[in-house]
């Protein structure tokens, strides 16, 4: 079995690929990072990070030719799992610097955060854009990517935008920055966060760990 990191010239696929490559060793699960376009049909399942603006992020993908042999291996049935900005490619649009077209994976909209949001913990307190740093992902559902990670455990997350799905069932997990968002997103085949699972310690290794064993269970 192989999981492929889909490379489209994006910040932090070495750190990625290494979380997946530590926990993925012990399942006897080989990481491959693909740097050019190719058919993924073949694949045990995919990865597609994502760190800095959505509207560059998505021109790379479709640039660089990643866009049809990611919709057809979906399509196949191939585990994807979108991580922070790869996350939120798997939508319909973005309103970051303009209006931007996603993958259409997952019906939905990327919006900014708020300007002016007030700590609901500490109302006195305005909290900034981007957020930056330590916050809780509440789970509103059962799924396996989430298996023995703690309700309200804290994750590592920066970023400026959220994902807004049109049906609130593909919410596994939501955060509170302001507002309540979803930070953790399943449908079909398809599975996005929006934390840095690689800065997140033993919770995001878990989540890694929880795909990979997902992986595995697909093709016994």
């Amino acid at each position: 079995m192989t999981v492929a990191i889909i490379d489209y010239g994006v910040g932090n696929l070495r750190s990625i690929s290494n979380s997946f490559t530590h926990v993925a060793g012990p399942l006897n699960i080989e990481v491959a990072i693909l740097d050019r376009a190719q058919c993924l049909t073949g694949f045990s399942a995919l990865v597609l990070p994502g760190q800095g603006a959505f509207g560059s992020s998505v021109d790379n993908v479709r640039n660089k030719g990643w866009e049809e042999p990611m919709l057809e291996a979906v399509a196949d049935g191939v585990p994807l799992f979108g991580i922070c900005v790869g996350m939120q490619l798997l939508l319909d649009e973005s309103e970051e610097m303009g209006c931007h077209q996603g993958l259409g994976l997952v019906p939905g909209q990327v919006l900014r955060f708020p300007e002016a949001m007030a700590d609901p913990r500490e109302p006195a307190r305005m909290l900034r854009v981007p957020q930056i740093g330590w916050n809780q992902l509440h789970q509103q559902r059962t799924d396996p990517l989430l298996d023995g990670v703690p309700n309200h455990a804290y994750a590592y997350f920066a970023h400026s935008y959220r994902c807004v799905p049109t049906d609130e069932s593909v919410v596994l997990a939501t955060t509170d920055y302001g507002v309540s968002y979803a930070s953790v997103l399943q449908s079909g085949n398809l599975w996005g966060i929006q934390c840095h699972p690689e800065k997140s310690q033993q919770v995001g290794l878990r989540i890694l760990t929880n795909f990979m064993r997902t992986v595995e269970e697909r093709a016994a």
